[in-house]
């Protein structure tokens, strides 16, 4: 009987042995846990301070008109990198044929956080200050308020930015693309936003 316990004890620390080298071998890092969030549709002209409250605005093809966004909220990102119900915020929409309204984020569908802003000189004046500047991109599910769904894409390619990231939004709202993102423009404002991580 003593053998029989002496191998079961030994059994035990083995396996609780391999697994701490298991759990040692695993990478740890801030970007393996839930980032939380803050996004904003800037009223940014550089070089001045970063607020919330500008518009952005995207064209949709074949002669579609124009949709305008203003809009701030927050989302907790899951670890896994896939969807989250942890989503809020929202703004205001109008388009050049004549609609407006309000719209509503109701979820996160993705996000990709591309490493944090570099310093600029004059450092950037941020007004928003909720945590570190990052570049990105983040895709929402939303709902506006004619009773239309969508889904929003936010690009931040700030200071830093690797290539490929976009500076503005895109957006569905029905079966409508206005993926012809408007690019910022040196001295005026709109189509600017940013991503803060707390």
């Amino acid at each position: 009987m003593r053998i029989r316990t002496r191998y079961w004890g030994l059994g035990v620390l083995s396996a609780l042995a391999a697994t701490l080298m298991l759990l040692a071998a695993l990478p740890s890092s801030a970007s393996d846990m839930a980032q939380h969030v803050r996004w904003d549709i800037t009223n940014t002209v550089p070089p001045g301070p970063i607020g919330p409250g500008g518009p952005a605005s995207a064209t949709a093809p074949n002669g579609g008109d124009t949709i305008t966004l203003t809009g701030s909220g927050t989302f907790v990102a899951p670890a896994s990198g896939g969807q989250s119900s942890a989503a809020t915020g929202g703004g205001t929409w109008r388009t050049s044929s004549g609609g407006s309204g309000t719209y509503t984020v109701t979820g996160l569908v993705s996000w990709v956080n591309a490493g944090a802003q570099t310093p600029t000189t004059p450092p950037t004046i941020d007004n928003i200050d909720h945590g570190t500047r990052v570049n990105g991109t983040a895709v929402l599910r939303i709902a506006f308020s004619d009773g239309t769904d969508g889904v929003l894409t936010i690009g931040c390619h700030g200071n830093g930015a690797p290539p490929g990231i976009f500076e503005g939004i895109a957006t569905t709202k029905g079966s409508t693309t206005y993926y012809d993102v408007k690019a910022p423009v040196p001295g005026v404002e709109g189509n600017r936003t940013n991503f803060h991580v707390s």
